[in-house]
């Protein structure tokens, strides 16, 4: 079991912000350089519904590279497993998530996996839709039924700010098109990589979404299934291969659990058959996970054994 209560999860969250200061916020995207340090928060959603949170429940971030993992989610039922890893591979890497070296070493431009921002620009350019303000869309319904809730949306700050400052993300994509992995506007495989990047919710709606790939795809709060199981381990693997940027390993021995974060200082979590685990906390250790989430991860694993190994 995790934690059923929230003053004992409240005890782990205040002892995990203690540490907020030895981390930094991310600066490369301006709009996520104003977050508080301070901030941590986590929920916990349970297979029957029930939701432990404790911290700074209420404030909203984007997701981030969070988000990569539902846009992989969203191509493999729309297209199947053999048409997206013809484009994207399966492969771990040991370089930065957004490093162009394997690009130019590996065949025909084609990106190790789909966490990396290759990989997801690759996926990103497969969303359906006429344009991009369809795709959008497109990718907001199934977040929005993740959720549980119909008003989830980007937050269009954040978009512009990514989108006016995307400069290595844009060569990613030229590079690609180059070699013929991906095909269409490059501008507009940007504004919807980087309005879905910049979707919004708070460490509930997180660890909803947790949940539901960890209980094989189906919502445990509605009881729907809203994506095949298939599609569920899938998604589940990479979190565990390549979840966590190059520091994917270390935690996989460490805490033993699939996971996604992202830059704005989200990190997703989906013990499988158990539950989802969201948390909130900006400031980013040198590899560009939440340096409080982690730690609170950690506190976590050592009291409720998390790990899945």
């Amino acid at each position: 079991m995790a934690c059923q209560r929230e003053d004992e999860l409240q005890e782990l969250v205040d002892e995990a912000r203690k540490i907020a200061y030895e981390g930094k916020v991310a600066n490369y995207i301006p709009a996520l350089q104003k977050q508080n340090p301070e901030v941590l928060s986590c929920a916990i959603t349970y297979p029957n519904g029930k939701c432990v949170s404790a911290g700074d429940i209420n404030q909203s971030f984007s997701l981030q590279s969070i988000s990569k993992i539902i846009t992989l989610a969203i191509v493999l039922m729309d297209y199947g497993v053999d048409h997206v890893f013809h484009k994207v591979g399966m492969e771990p890497t040991g370089d930065p998530f957004n490093s162009i070296v394997k690009l130019e070493t590996s065949s025909q431009a084609k990106p190790l996996n789909p966490m990396i921002n290759a990989g997801a620009l690759a996926v990103t350019s497969m969303i359906k839709g006429k344009n991009a303000e369809e795709k959008v869309e497109y990718i907001l319904k199934f977040v929005r039924k993740l959720c549980n809730d119909p008003d989830i949306t980007y937050c269009n700050d954040v978009a512009i700010s990514e989108f006016t400052t995307s400069f290595l993300n844009r060569s990613l994509c030229y590079y690609m098109k180059g070699g013929g992995v991906i095909h269409g506007n490059v501008e507009e495989i940007m504004e919807v990589y980087t309005k879905h990047c910049a979707i919004s919710m708070n460490s509930l709606h997180l660890a909803n979404v947790g949940a539901v790939f960890a209980m094989n795809g189906v919502n445990p709060v509605t009881g729907e299934r809203v994506m095949p199981k298939e599609v569920a381990r899938i998604c589940k693997t990479f979190m565990v291969t390549c979840g966590m940027y190059n520091a994917s390993g270390e935690f996989a021995i460490k805490i033993g659990i699939p996971a996604k974060s992202g830059v704005s200082g989200g990190i997703m979590c989906s013990v499988p058959g158990r539950f989802g685990i969201g948390i909130f906390g900006p400031p980013l250790n040198d590899i560009g996970n939440s340096h409080t989430g982690m730690k609170l991860l950690e506190l976590l694993q050592e009291k409720y054994d998390l790990s899945m190994f």
